[in-house]
């Protein structure tokens, strides 16, 4: 699991964008959104770099840690 650090990310709609750029770089990711702390906890089968760049192609700067 990995935890994405996402700035920008202020209401309910960056926060359904940001899932649907996880989703659409791992259709089977699980991720769940915290808007108020601006993360994304992440279990993916895919390399984390990728998921952190499909967060930022959507807009969204982010960094992301193993947790």
């Amino acid at each position: 699991m990995y935890k994405f650090d996402i700035q920008n990310m202020t209401c309910g709609h960056c926060a359904s964008t940001v899932e649907k750029a996880i989703k659409a770089a791992d259709p089977d990711a699980s991720a769940t959104i915290d808007l108020g702390a601006k993360t994304a906890k992440v279990e993916t089968r895919v390399d984390p770099a990728t998921i952190n760049a499909a967060i930022e192609n959507a807009g969204y700067p982010s960094s992301f840690k193993q947790i």
